[in-house]
């Protein structure tokens, strides 16, 4: 296991064995979005409170996750940066702020969305909105390090400082509504006797759920490929690669 990922952050290794995942990885997104979306908007029945509106959770609820899941990827891909000092983890963080940053925008915009036919406004300062709010802050402050500092091994363990730190973030967002009085919705009880939601309406939720994660595996992998290119173009593997090409 460990000759595994010590092998996997040579930048030559990881080009090459992503490279295997990523037909994959585009393809099994196609299906289970293709899945999800049909199952969410066809064929889970309408809510008894909040009639159709409530469709919009089958894009928010996952997005709102994968923007707390992508951050502790982010966070420790942060860490190793700056324990072992590995290019690809540097690649990652900076990669995964970016990704991460869409989702939390795509989970923010669908909320309010939702969020107007539900509570009568687009926004509320909601200590989970607050959050989540300052966690796309957070992604644009990564972001920013990486564009304002010239050398990619410096702006990397800058960056993941920042990382490390916001991570405090997380656990803020998750039980912001049990531990504030809070207009959104309480946290979904998906492993339990008595499960949050209907099986006709949880069933899409998870698909819609792996797609998404699926996708930004797939994403991820074709982002960092071509960050190792632009870093390593100097290098004879890279060379003999497009010369091959």
């Amino acid at each position: 296991m460990w000759s595994f990922f010590h092998k996997l952050s040579s930048p030559k290794y990881y080009y090459e064995w992503s490279g295997k995942w990523i037909p994959w990885l585009g393809g099994i997104t196609i299906l289970l979005t293709a899945l999800g979306v049909y199952w969410g908007l066809v064929i889970a029945p309408t809510d008894y409170q909040q009639g159709e509106s409530y469709r919009i959770i089958f894009i928010h609820v996952p997005a709102a996750w994968m923007s707390m899941f992508i951050y502790m990827v982010m966070a420790v891909a942060g860490f190793i940066a700056l324990v072992w000092k590995t290019k690809i983890s540097e690649i990652v963080v900076s990669e995964c702020a970016v990704i991460g940053a869409v989702f939390t925008a795509l989970a923010l915009i669908t909320g309010m969305l939702w969020g107007k036919p539900t509570w009568g406004t687009y926004w509320q300062w909601d200590a989970r909105l607050t959050s989540e709010l300052i966690l796309l802050f957070l992604y644009l402050g990564v972001i920013s390090i990486h564009s304002a500092i010239e050398d990619p091994r410096i702006a990397a363990r800058a960056a993941s400082v920042l990382a490390i730190v916001g991570i405090i973030n997380i656990p803020i967002i998750h039980y912001s509504v049990t531990w504030w009085n809070s207009l959104h919705q309480p946290n979904m009880e998906l492993v339990s006797e008595s499960p949050s939601m209907h099986p006709s309406m949880l069933i899409p939720l998870l698909i819609m759920a792996i797609a998404f994660k699926v996708y930004f595996g797939w994403l991820l992998f074709i982002r960092v490929r071509n960050e190792i290119i632009s870093r390593e173009r100097s290098t004879n593997w890279v060379k003999k690669l497009i010369l091959a090409s």
